[in-house]
Formats: C-alpha cells, sequence, structure tokens
C-alpha cells in the first residue's frame, strides 16, 4: 500500500468514527495574570521594558513509589514479591530554569536554562550511562535557544530557527515532557504559512539528547521531520488537524558515545517511521456543555527493536522490520456550566496496536514518538499507547478558580498477548531468565489474560500566589490477572504512588 492510499484509508475510517470525549484534569491557571517579579518590576518603570521577558521557573517535586515505577528494580519487576527486587523508591527532584527573552513586531528570541537534579534517588548508578539518573541534567544546560521571525498579523510566513520545544495537539506523539525534570526539546528548523482557511507547520531537526556529562547536544544520526495542517474554516464547530511525521534513525548512532545519557533515553533503534493521524475536536461550547474529539493515526516504514540496555553488537545486528501499526482515541465529556464548580465528567478511550507475531518479521506494535505520556495513560506512569487497550473515566471540578480537583480511574487491557507490555519509555518488560509461561516473570506469554489492571487517581492542586501553585496526587494500581499470572511463581503485589509538588513562577 503506497502512502496516498495509507492517507486515504485513514481519512475514510476516521470519517465513520462517532463522537465520544474531551476531558482531562489542568491545573488552575494563577488568579491574574502575573509575569514574574523582575517582568513586574521593569513593566513598572518603563513601559517600553514590556518587551523583554525575564524571568525564572522553580520547581520541586517528591515522590514516594511502592511497588511499581521508577525504582532500583526496573520496571520488569514491578509488582514483584521477590525479596532481592526493591521497587520502592522516595525522591526528590529539583528544576530551575531561568529565561531571558525579547519581542519585536517582527521578530523575537527566548534563551532558557536549565538545572536539573534529582536526589535520594535509589536508581543511583555509579558504574552504569548516565549513572541510571534519567531526571538529573548537572548545574545549568540550554533548555531552548530560539530565533523567532515573522508576524502572521502582517504576513502568511514565519520562520522559527534554533534549539525548541515542539507540541502538537494533546501531546500523545509530540510534546514537551515538562513532567519529566529535564523535559524534552529539539535542535530544529521550523517554518509556517498561516492563513484564515489553512495553515501548516514544516519542521525538521533532531531530538536533544540529555548528558549528564557534557553539553546537551542532538545526533545528526537520529533525524525527525513533520508537517502538521490545521484548517480553521473546514468545519463551523469542530477544531480539524491532520499531520505527517518522520524519524529516520541511522544504525550507526550505536557506535556513538553513550555514557553520559541514562536509560531509557539511550541511543534509539535504527528506523524510518513515518505516522499520520487526523485529529477532530469540537470548539468550546459548540455544542453547549457537550464536547467531543477523535483522532486516530497509522504508522509505517520499518524499524528496529533495540532496548536501551542494548550491546552495540546487538544494535547493529538488530533485523529491521516492516512496520504497519494503528492507534485511536475517542474522547468526550459534559461539564454543568451552570454549576459554580463547574463539575466535569469525560469518558475516553485510548488504543494502540499490538505485534500478533514475534518471527514474522513484519511489527504491529504502535511507537508513541515523542509524547508527554504521563498526561493520558494513568498517573503512576506504567504505561505507553503501545499495545493497550486503556478505558479512562475522569471526574474533575474547580470549587474555587485557584483549585482543581480531580478523580480517574483507568482499566487497562493488553492488546496482543503475543506482544510485551511497555512501560511508560516504551520499553517492554522482559526478563529473559524467565521460562514462557513459567510465572518467573514477564515475557511474551500468549497464554495468559490480557487483563493488566485499574489505576485509580486523586489529584489536586492550589494556586495560592499569583506566582506559587502546590499539587499533589495519590493513586493505586489494583493489578490483573495478566500481572499475576507473569508473577504467579514470585509472587505480587499491588502498587501505590504519592507525589507533592510546589512551582514557582519568579
Amino acid at each position: 500500500m503506497n502512502s496516498l492510499t495509507r492517507i486515504a484509508a485513514l481519512l475514510a475510517l476516521t470519517c465513520t468514527v462517532l463522537p465520544a470525549v474531551h476531558a482531562q484534569y489542568t491545573p488552575p491557571p494563577p488568579a491574574r495574570p502575573f509575569p514574574g517579579f523582575a517582568n513586574e518590576r521593569l513593566r513598572a518603570d518603563n513601559v517600553y521594558a514590556s518587551a523583554w521577558d525575564l524571568g525564572v521557573n522553580v520547581r520541586y517535586r517528591y515522590e514516594a513509589k511502592a511497588g511499581a515505577g521508577f525504582t532500583d528494580a526496573g520496571s520488569n519487576w514491578d509488582f514483584s514479591e521477590r525479596p532481592q527486587d526493591d521497587n520502592d523508591n522516595a525522591y526528590h527532584l529539583t528544576r530551575v530554569m531561568p529565561r531571558v527573552g525579547y519581542t519585536a513586531k517582527l521578530w523575537n528570541f527566548l534563551v532558557e536554562g536549565r538545572s536539573s537534579y534529582s536526589l535520594a534517588d535509589e536508581r543511583y548508578a555509579p558504574a552504569a550511562a548516565g549513572q541510571g539518573l534519567a531526571e538529573r541534567d548537572g548545574p545549568i544546560d540550554l533548555h531552548q535557544a530560539f530565533l523567532f521571525l515573522g508576524n502572521h498579523k502582517e504576513f502568511p510566513v514565519s520562520l522559527k530557527l534554533g534549539r525548541q520545544e515542539l507540541v502538537y495537539g494533546d501531546q500523545r506523539l509530540l510534546g514537551h515532557l515538562r513532567w519529566n525534570n529535564n523535559a524534552r526539546t529539539f535542535d530544529a528548523i521550523k517554518a509556517r504559512w498561516q492563513n484564515r482557511f489553512f495553515g501548516v507547520d514544516a519542521f525538521t531537526g533532531g531530538l536533544v539528547y540529555n548528558n549528564h556529562l557534557n553539553f546537551n547536544r542532538s545526533n545528526s544520526k537520529d533525524v525527525f521531520s513533520g508537517l502538521y495542517f490545521n484548517f480553521p474554516t473546514l468545519a463551523k464547530n469542530e477544531i480539524v488537524e491532520a499531520y505527517v511525521f518522520n524519524r529516520t534513525v541511522d544504525r550507526s548512532i550505536a557506535r556513538d558515545n553513550w555514557a553520559g545519557i541514562s536509560a531509557p533515553f539511550r541511543f534509539p533503534g535504527a528506523q524510518d517511521l513515518s505516522t499520520a493521524g487526523l485529529r477532530i475536536r469540537s470548539k468550546p461550547l459548540a455544542y453547549n456543555a457537550w464536547d467531543y474529539g477523535v483522532e486516530l493515526m497509522h504508522q509505517f516504514g520499518d524499524r528496529t527493536t533495540v532496548a536501551p540496555a542494548a550491546t552495540v553488537a546487538a544494535a547493529l545486528a538488530a533485523p529491521r522490520l516492516d512496520q504497519d501499526a494503528w492507534a485511536l482515541v475517542l474522547q468526550g465529556g459534559y461539564t454543568w456550566t451552570e454549576h459554580s464548580w463547574q463539575p466535569r465528567f469525560g469518558l475516553l478511550y485510548s488504543f494502540a496496536s499490538g505485534d500478533k507475531n514475534a518471527a514474522d518479521g513484519t511489527s504491529q506494535t504502535f511507537q508513541n514518538l515523542f509524547a508527554t505520556t504521563h498526561l493520558h495513560y494513568g498517573y503512576m506512569d506504567l504505561n505507553s499507547l503501545q499495545n493497550l487497550h486503556d478505558v479512562r473515566l475522569v471526574l474533575s471540578a474547580k470549587p474555587r478558580s485557584n483549585i482543581s480537583l480531580a478523580a480517574e480511574v483507568h482499566f487497562q487491557f493488553l492488546d496482543e498477548t503475543t506482544d510485551f507490555w511497555y512501560n511508560v519509555a516504551g520499553v517492554p518488560r522482559n526478563f529473559t531468565g524467565a521460562a514462557v509461561g513459567s510465572g518467573r516473570g514477564y515475557r511474551i506469554n500468549p497464554a495468559y489474560d490480557s487483563t493488566l489492571g485499574t489505576e485509580v487517581d486523586l489529584v489536586a492542586a492550589w494556586t495560592f500566589r499569583p506566582y506559587a501553585q502546590i499539587e499533589a496526587s495519590v493513586a493505586r494500581y489494583f493489578r490483573g490477572d495478566y500481572i499475576k499470572q507473569s508473577l504467579a511463581t514470585v509472587g505480587s503485589k499491588d502498587a501505590t504512588y504519592f507525589y507533592l509538588q510546589l512551582t514557582l513562577n519568579l
């Protein structure tokens, strides 16, 4: 099937999907717009100083995981009761992001630094790549540094050059990952054309790898490009967007020096992978209290399966697999707009295909690219959009304008038991020391039940000052039969998670 046929099939299938939901917890905004202390002082003294942006974002988060998650045991031993598996971890994350920017009529620039630390983290391993700390990046590094040329009020074309965040849609495929202590940027060039009928972003560049030992850089052997279209007038009540992304990774990237980069962000497998998608969502208040959204994604090309801990020899020898994978998101909700708390109920269904046969030279395992996964499949961060069915119920409310509350439930299943269960970074849980069907660890176990389990999340946020917000969450994951069967011999237990976060915009 050629690319045009694929995209035509994608469009046709999406048009048959019935509306569902667009609901998701969001922290409250400040009580009033707050530019930061330095900006407020400058602008009070000199109106022309409003073109400058001087500030710093500071974030502290405490996380406690019991039974599963980011632990010393690793995701292969999530939920395990083996005495040797330390799958509990409590640690502190700090991040400081100073910035300076300037906006003129036809151009602007931004330079943003980042200091990231992970303290008392049991993942620390002195001899491991990046010392095993995926959320530490040293005293200071460059997060963003870009120049923007253009003004769409004056001219339809703009250009953005340099280190920048790429954020599209709901961040299911491409987002800034700011939940992670290191976040995500690209060294890229992006051009945009926009008029009242049609807009498109065209970009190309490379992922910036966070290297604790050296200055963060992208790698010329890992190229990510895309086209993202929007159609403002195509539908009266809907926002319509379409996209095509491509990631090309040269096999020789495995020979590069990855000593300062921790798993799971180490070298990717060789690939030439394209993803085409269509996203439709209702405009705000277009259907009064109801809203809905649909997103359909198709992935094609070829890739290799290379784990972050793979040897160079294994990465160089990994066979290429023909990719043919799909993902689908249906979402919808209802908001009681006349109630002062604005209570909202949402129902979301997320699906990503899994592989049907590990030995046939093809792959149906969807790859969720550069997603901000934390937003979508449970705050415990145990899953990614790969080989997954996720049914999500959300009830949210705002008792006051500066307080947000939410309760969520996720019912999760594997799409195929002939494929792995993938963690939040897209890495398969795979203990090769366990025989298939032995109950001694996660493998591809076709005879097992597909039910992963149920996650319950409670989250609250309070913006108690225009510049300060505190957020907390508690969650529990109740094991399903797949987990119980995978660990039947060694024993298993449910898992819990708690975090407390303070964010300051100074």
